[in-house]
């Protein structure tokens, strides 16, 4: 994950935590919405990034040591 990609995934998670505290968000039904409308704007935020800048912003590039690491095996 590149640093945009973790900037504006905490945007969509932060603006969600606004959205969720200023509608007072009861129940799964409404913190879906603001979670919904928090990552809506967070988009937004990253389209007209990307269109500005002429640039991606999501990459492939997602840990790749990842697949290196060694598992335990499973007795």
């Amino acid at each position: 994950m590149t640093d945009l990609e973790l900037i504006f995934s905490m945007l969509g998670e932060r603006l969600s935590t606004e959205a969720t505290r200023k509608k007072d968000a009861q129940g799964f039904t409404e913190n879906l919405d603001a979670a919904k409308e928090g990552g809506t704007v967070a988009g937004r935020a990253r389209q007209d990034a990307e269109k500005t800048f002429e640039m991606k912003v999501v990459s492939p590039q997602n840990y790749p040591d990842a697949a290196k690491k060694k598992k335990i095996e499973k007795k």
